[in-house]
């Protein structure tokens, strides 16, 4: 593949994980109305298991390139999770701003290792 070609893909697939993930997050934030950042946890969950599986299929580098990082890589989000993270913190919702830590990076690495070990299957 062309340098040009890789690129562009990295364009595409970069904006088309960025709608991804806000089609999911409003989707889900729609029906957990909580307070708590649901649509983000599903978004990084889902992303953490989809990194995995990719990782687990060991692509060649381009396509690690594009599948990876440019669609996982924008699909999924660190800033958001700490900025709802440290608005709960604000906010004195304690409990839930540490949960939110605890479980995303729990359930965030059990995703990733669930989708490596079928990746790695197939």
């Amino acid at each position: 593949m062309t340098t040009v070609v890789v690129w562009t893909g990295v364009m595409l697939l970069g904006g088309v994980g960025a709608v991804c993930r806000f089609l999911l997050d409003r989707a889900v934030s729609a029906r957990h109305t909580r307070g708590f950042p649901f649509g983000t946890l599903a978004v990084n969950l889902s992303g953490a298991f989809l990194l995995g599986f990719l990782g687990g299929l060991a692509l060649d580098r381009h396509a690690a390139l594009l599948a990876g990082t440019a669609f996982v890589g924008s699909y999924t989000t660190f800033s958001t999770w700490m900025l709802e993270t440290q608005r709960l913190g604000e906010e004195r919702r304690v409990w839930p701003a540490v949960g939110n830590i605890g479980i995303s990076v729990a359930l965030g690495l059990t995703a990733a290792w669930l989708g490596m070990s079928l990746g790695s299957h197939l």
